[in-house]
């Protein structure tokens, strides 16, 4: 318990567990893994240990009223959450299936566009440009020509792309 208060809950839940198989004839150890494993979000395994713990003394009203019945209702909610998602996943398939177009990827428009982009990479791969940056922040882009000698002294400068 001093575990699930520090939201350390794995640590909550292996704690819990040995609990249990130490005294598995103990409810408030099926308690407080059911406690433990709703911090982990998982409901259907807190149920079951709520269950149990229930079995093991049925007159315990605090795992009725709080612990049982707010995990069933974290699982109505998280069914519903689910059928939510998928209805929506649903319709969303729907709408894309009609909305996307059936173009041509081969057609000459397509080409072309691909040509240009790639006469442009090129172009744009021969210039070479480095940002220089020098000790006391400056920030400066140059590039580099072909009858450009030597980078600047890389004492002074830091050479970044």
């Amino acid at each position: 318990q001093v575990l699930m208060s520090l939201h350390e809950m794995f640590p909550a839940v292996h704690a819990a567990e040995m609990a249990v198989q130490r005294n598995p004839r103990s409810w408030d150890a099926w308690q407080t893994l059911g406690r433990a494993q709703l911090g982990l979000g998982e409901i259907a395994l807190a149920i079951r240990s709520f269950q149990v713990s229930l079995h093991i003394f049925p007159m315990n009203p605090e795992v009725w009223k709080e612990d049982l019945s707010w995990a069933r209702k974290l699982q109505e909610q998280q069914e519903a959450t689910k059928t939510e998602s998928v209805q929506a996943l649903a319709r969303g398939r729907e709408h894309v299936q009609e909305s996307i177009p059936d173009y041509d990827f081969e057609s000459d428009e397509i080409v072309a566009v691909c040509a240009a982009i790639a006469e442009k990479e090129k172009a744009l791969s021969a210039a070479k440009t480095m940002v220089i940056v020098s000790a006391s922040g400056t920030v400066e882009t140059v590039t580099e020509q072909d009858n450009c000698p030597a980078t600047p002294d890389e004492t002074l400068f830091i050479r970044a792309r």
